[in-house]
């Protein structure tokens, strides 16, 4: 049985993760609203300039200054990185492909963690999660639905982005407690943001005007992934994951209203069979996670001398 302290801290993992998850398809609906005027780079190199602001006055609000210089940590500094690469590769597809779509697809990252970890020999892996990891990417497949010309591109900047933040996840759980959430926050937005200047400039881009009214989009951007952000962060520190974890499919269903709502969007039958082939397979693929984990700590307990012979459920 969890432990009050346990339960405390599963409840605000639990709300920090359906606040992130609001926060974030906001953000991503205003960000391909943008899409229309702005390119890639550019979006990420403004919104990174206002969030990095934001970010930073919540910090010294919080009294944290002090934790800046943690910003160099090995750990914090690859989030960072990993957060850019995946800023980039997802609104790419955001301005290529519908809302929900690309947002269902992001939510295979439980199922392809497990098949990272397996194909690392990190973990071993019993028929159960084997059926999930085959009923989640077929999901992947109902959703995108490749046609017989070939494979879209833009599909393939999302499922890397998934890749990358099932990475990005285990690295959050690995970076130590003394650095506060709001510092880790900040380091995301900065490197977003210089990212988006380097790519920019790299590729030569001509750049649209700044007086136009969808840079405002921006700036409300900014606000939100610089909560989301903060939100994400806390919702995986100090959890049991299993437990948070399942509620990120929340931003499945925002993606579904807002994308309707605000393009007029609609998956067909066969995408919304996809998405929900996707969202059970991440579901079930955490559960027997949690269920495995406990086998191995009973296991644990009861034999001492046999810890390392579980295998995968």
């Amino acid at each position: 049985m969890s432990s009050p302290q346990a339960i405390i801290d599963n409840r605000r993992g639990i709300i920090a993760m359906l606040c992130a998850s609001l926060f974030f398809i906001t953000n991503d609906t205003v960000i391909k609203l943008a899409s229309d005027v702005f390119s890639t780079s550019q979006m990420m190199a403004v919104r990174g300039v206002f969030s990095t602001s934001f970010a930073l006055i919540i910090v010294v609000a919080l009294g944290q200054a002090r934790h800046l210089r943690k910003l160099a940590s090995p750990l914090v500094a690859l989030r960072a990185t990993l957060e850019a690469t995946v800023a980039f590769l997802f609104i790419t597809a955001l301005a290529l492909l519908p809302l929900a779509n690309v947002t269902a697809i992001l939510q295979s990252t439980p199922i392809i963690m497990t098949l990272m970890l397996v194909a690392l020999g990190l973990e071993r892996v019993g028929w159960r999660r084997w059926g999930a990891i085959l009923v989640g990417f077929a999901g992947v497949l109902l959703i995108v639905q490749p046609s017989p010309e070939g494979f879209n591109i833009s599909v393939l900047f999302a499922l890397s982005a998934a890749v990358l933040v099932s990475i990005r996840d285990l690295v959050t759980r690995r970076i130590a407690n003394d650095i506060p959430s709001p510092v880790i926050a900040a380091s995301t937005t900065m490197a977003v943001g210089l990212a988006g200047f380097v790519i920019g400039f790299v590729r030569g881009e001509e750049w649209a005007p700044f007086l136009v009214p969808e840079v405002t989009y921006l700036v409300v951007a900014a606000a939100l992934v610089t909560m989301a952000n903060l939100a994400i962060v806390m919702a995986f520190r100090n959890v049991e994951v299993s437990v948070v974890s399942p509620f990120r499919y929340a931003v499945v269903i925002f993606a579904l209203i807002l994308g309707y709502l605000v393009f007029g969007d609609l998956p067909n039958l066969v995408a919304m069979a996809g998405m929900a082939l996707v969202v059970g397979a991440g579901v079930y693929t955490i559960h027997r996670e949690h269920v495995r984990r406990r086998q191995i700590s009973a296991l644990s307990v009861a034999r001492p001398e046999t810890t390392g012979g579980e295998t995968g459920r």
